[in-house]
């Protein structure tokens, strides 16, 4: 934790904070090798001095840092201009101090700060600024060969590198975080999709259903309506009492869809408990209500499910029923529920002409292909050769419950 907050704490420090400094370290270096060799030719191979600089130097200095100091403080701004103003006290400095080069170590202000550039703006203000570097690089030697001084070429190719190294670390920052940009938001939009995917599978499974019972139910209550009010009255009591579920159903997850947080207090009503194996009893007895005999059989132990496999068994079994009812022509079907320490398997018998969605094109069967799927369970939907459709479907139980 306390890794993470000093790396955040460091990103939240400006960059020219990070050029102020180097440059201050250099300058420190600089004034101790003169302060301890003062008039020595050349006191140390690093930096190449030569005598110490007289008053206009020092001045030159002093106005270096200055220049240098604004360039930092002006680079989250205007960051080009700073570059420029780190390049030139860079520059300065180096003439003041009779170099023959620019010392890398007088460069490396400039080198931090393209750096920052590389990795936090766009590429064409990164590439003008190291192409503006390598151009002062270029300019050094050249301004001091006009004024008949010596230059050291191997030296600026030190200080060329060095700017190649600066960018591309950059560089590689900004690839880095532009990647885990895109990755974060690749995810939301796959969650976003998955989201979608599973609403739109709840809303079908929830109104199929009822649809399907109100529609049998209607039609049963025009046939009898003349012939068997009181028959034709309990028909439509039953279409009205699935009307009600379903416009529940649509209220509950609309509501959920509304709240912004889970703790939202904003009124809306929360989505109810999801259903599960222990309604299909409930699911069997309002379809015999609609004409469709349903038999449910137990197999195995039943114990508690993880709530996504109990939802999605439940789920296949209401979406079997659903298209016994409205495409099979059927007037039963059989229901087995086996829990094995293993797995659950699910299977829905009907001895009707078959699903119209028996070839793989229905939503039903797609959505239940898709539940089963995302649960690494095994699903198959066809014909059976004595007549009639079968649906079963295989869900892996996790070891903590068998």
């Amino acid at each position: 934790m306390s890794e993470s907050r000093g790396l955040s704490l460091l990103t939240r420090v400006p960059p020219g904070v990070f050029t102020g400094l180097t440059w201050c370290a250099a300058m420190v270096y600089v004034l101790a090798v003169y302060a301890t060799f003062p008039g020595r030719s050349r006191p140390i191979d690093y930096p190449q001095a030569g005598t110490s600089p007289s008053i206009s130097g020092w001045l030159t200095l002093a106005a270096a840092t200055a220049v240098t100091l604004a360039g930092s403080t002006l680079l989250h701004r205007r960051p080009l201009p700073a570059f420029a103003l780190l390049l030139g006290g860079a520059f300065a400095a180096s003439m003041a101090l009779n170099m023959e080069q620019i010392p890398l170590l007088l460069f490396l202000a400039a080198d931090v700060a393209l750096g920052f550039l590389a990795a936090a703006r766009p590429h064409g203000t990164s590439l003008a600024a190291a192409a503006t570097a390598l151009g002062a690089l270029v300019g050094y030697p050249s301004v001091r060969l006009l004024l008949a001084e010596s230059v050291s070429a191997t030296a600026e190719l030190a200080d060329a590198l060095s700017v190649a190294v600066a960018w591309l670390i950059g560089n590689t920052v900004r690839q880095a975080r532009d990647h885990t940009r895109t990755s974060r938001a690749q995810t939301a939009a796959q969650a976003v999709t998955a989201e979608r995917l599973g609403i739109a599978r709840e809303l079908h499974d929830l109104v199929a259903h009822n649809i399907g019972i109100i529609a049998l139910q209607a039609g049963a209550a025009r046939m009898l309506i003349n012939i068997d009010p009181p028959s034709a009255s309990e028909a439509m009591t039953a279409v009205e009492t699935a009307g009600r579920e379903t416009l529940a159903g649509l209220r509950r997850m609309l509501g959920a869809l509304r709240q912004a947080e889970p703790d939202d207090a904003s009124g809306s009503a929360p989505l109810g408990p999801a259903p599960g194996l222990a309604d299909v009893e409930r699911l069997a007895a309002a379809t015999a209500a609609a004409g469709v005999q349903v038999e449910v059989r137990w197999l195995g132990e039943r114990r508690p499910l993880p709530p996504e496999i109990d939802l999605s068994a439940f789920r296949i079994v209401q979406e079997s029923i659903t298209n016994v009812v409205r495409h099979a022509g059927a007037g039963s079907c059989q229901v087995s529920i086996d829990q094995r320490p293993e797995e659950l398997s699910v299977e829905v018998l009907d001895d009707g002409r078959g699903c119209a969605a028996a070839a793989g094109t229905g939503y039903g069967l797609i959505g239940m292909r898709e539940r089963v799927a995302l649960l690494h369970g095994e699903f198959s939907a066809a014909p059976r050769p004595e007549g009639g459709f079968r649906v079963t479907a295989c869900l892996p139980l996790p070891t903590g419950i068998r």
